[in-house]
């Protein structure tokens, strides 16, 4: 099939490069987001989606809005029997939708109805979800509500940060992906409607998210910290600076602590919560280096009045 393949950020580059690799498909072009700043400069940058598709030769569409009409037009003059789509990370409008004579198919990364939205690894990382997956599925007006052609699972460790899940996602994801257009192609895959129970939403999580709240449980706050690592990053403030925070260790055995207070010694920093302390993992204050906890501890030099939050 001709494939204009839509996506922007790392988490939709093994896919791209899946596509790009299949005898059986053509990509012809991309959609992504606009260049972003980034950077101490603050310039423009070009997705990581746009980079690997002009390192390939395709052509790049970069529309502001998926509805903009020179942009229709265009997606109606390249022809794609398909658009599949891995974290575009825009609406697409019923014109859009329109055009390709398969439509769009989107790769997400949960179980579908579980964790529609933006968000759906760190929303299970953070509810404490044992399993969780991916899903393609035919994209519709409402949001991740289209009916489905396949799913992939995966295991969620007790140590895995929204990161590490992510990462194995888009590599199982992107076999899901061709082996569904595969299969729509051949004209021996049906999707099949979500079930009306089991509808979870997973919004954008934010930075003022992140923010630990150390009456929480300690396993509340682990999970916090591991489903906002890497991004938006989970934090602490600590004398009127903000910390941010690496994923902490569950220690139950370290003794009591009240909510916040923190015990230094040279190779470890716990810090109490509303049932036991965590030790903190590496740390990061404000405009400078990551470091260890206690590298951190001994340069703050912790005292006994000090607390975290």
């Amino acid at each position: 099939m001709r494939l204009v393949f839509a996506g922007t950020p790392d988490t939709s580059l093994a896919s791209l490069r899946a596509l790009l690799d299949s005898p059986r498909h053509e990509v012809v072009a991309v959609v992504t987001r606009p260049d972003a700043q980034s950077g101490r400069g603050r310039q423009l940058h070009p997705s990581p989606v746009a980079q690997l598709a002009e390192e390939a030769g395709i052509e790049v569409l970069k529309p502001a809005k998926a509805g903009d009409p020179a942009f229709l037009d265009r997606l109606r003059e390249i022809g794609p029997d398909c658009c599949p789509v891995v974290a575009y990370g825009a609406l697409l409008p019923q014109a859009a939708l329109d055009i390709p004579a398969h439509g769009w198919i989107n790769l997400h990364f949960s179980v579908l109805p579980a964790w529609r939205g933006a968000a759906p690894v760190q929303h299970a990382v953070l509810h404490g979800d044992e399993i969780t997956g991916a899903s393609t599925f035919q994209i519709v007006k409402e949001l991740d509500a289209g009916p489905v052609f396949g799913v992939v699972t995966e295991e969620i460790r007790p140590d895995d940060t929204s990161g590490d899940l992510l990462a194995r996602l888009a590599e199982s994801g992107a076999g899901l992906l061709v082996a569904t257009l595969d299969g729509v192609e051949d004209g021996v895959l049906e999707a099949r409607p979500q079930p009306a129970d089991g509808v979870s939403i997973a919004p954008k999580i934010d930075v003022e998210d992140g923010r630990v709240d150390w009456s929480a449980p300690a396993m509340r706050v682990d999970r916090l910290v591991r489903a906002c690592t890497p991004a938006p990053g989970a934090w602490t403030d600590f004398r009127g600076q903000r910390v941010k925070l690496g994923p902490v260790r569950l220690a139950p055995e370290a003794g009591e602590l009240e909510p916040g207070e923190i015990a230094a010694s040279k190779k470890a920093v716990l810090v109490g919560t509303g049932t036991h302390p965590v030790e903190l993992g590496d740390v990061q204050p404000q405009g400078k280096r990551v470091m260890s906890s206690a590298e951190w501890a001994r340069g703050v030099r912790v005292s006994g009045q000090d607390r975290l939050g």
